[in-house]
């Protein structure tokens, strides 16, 4: 299934992509694509349903972040060996974790938005993890049963905050429209292999990005199994899992955002984005 949400900023409601590619609303069956909704039982729920004899969604209605009420957005840092390289720094010996604030969260086609003060504003195409049931030490074997689905990420990262100032990264990672998630989440049952995805990424229709999920160092199972050594994820948590080569601030010279640059970004079987860049 493609599960997404709809409608204006902080009142969206949830959704399916059905099979003749309209969206369908799902408010009638399930009061969001979040929380409980998530377990193996919610999504079981929805499957029994027919999308088409629900209610269609205008197409130009907004798609807001495909999942709600995340309580953590979770990122792994250098999780591709040739991005690494790039940004001149090692492949680092366990997974590399920030957190972007959840105030960054907004849907997949809503703008970039550069804060004040920046220069520095980046793009990186991200598989995003979506989790379904809670995790906590849970083994790589068990670790994509906790799995609800897959999402295009888009980690906009001002590098100048993030790298050069002092503190960690996350402030760099954080600032409003910092984190387009969507257009869909895809169950996991649909996704055969998270770790052979193609993925890319276009600034102003140039081929920026061109990678793909098997040439992350960490993979899925591993990072959900690595972070819930740490911390309980719980349902509606998102885990970017990373970026592959071709970021600006790795170009000679660097290339940066700037107003007016378009930006758009899939990853194969989830879906696309697309984001007008606009200055805060």
């Amino acid at each position: 299934m493609k599960l997404l949400r709809h409608g204006a900023r902080g009142a969206e409601k949830p959704g399916i992509l059905a099979e003749d590619g309209t969206i369908r609303d799902l408010s009638g069956i399930v009061p969001d694509i979040a929380g409980m909704v998530l377990l193996d039982e919610g999504l079981s729920a929805i499957a029994a349903v027919d999308p088409m004899s629900l209610p269609i969604v205008d197409a130009d209605t907004r798609l807001g972040a495909c999942v709600g009420g995340t309580g953590k957005f979770i990122c792994i840092g250098l999780n591709y060996a040739d991005h690494a390289a790039e940004s001149g720094m090692a492949v680092p010996p366990e997974p590399v974790i920030f957190m972007k604030a959840n105030s960054a969260i907004c849907g997949p086609d809503d703008p970039i938005i550069i804060p004040r003060k920046s220069v520095k504003t980046d793009w990186e195409v991200e598989l995003a993890v979506i989790i379904g049931k809670p995790a906590k030490y849970v083994s790589e074997e068990d670790a994509m049963s906790h799995v609800a689905g897959y999402a295009v990420t888009n980690d906009v990262s001002e590098r100048e905050f993030q790298i050069e100032r002092a503190g960690n990264w996350t402030k760099g990672k954080s600032c409003d429209n910092f984190g387009q998630i969507g257009p869909w989440l895809v169950t996991r049952d649909e996704v055969e292999d998270p770790q052979n995805l193609s993925m890319w990424c276009e600034v102003n229709g140039q081929r920026m990005q061109d990678g793909s999920t098997k040439t992350m160092v960490y993979g899925v199972a591993h990072l959900i199994s690595y972070l819930s050594q740490f911390m309980t994820l719980h349902p509606g948590d998102v885990i970017s899992t990373g970026t592959p080569p071709g970021v600006g601030m790795g170009m000679k010279p660097p290339r940066y955002l700037v107003p007016g640059d378009v930006v758009t970004l899939g990853i194969e079987g989830l879906g696309t984005q697309r984001q007008d860049v606009i200055a805060d």
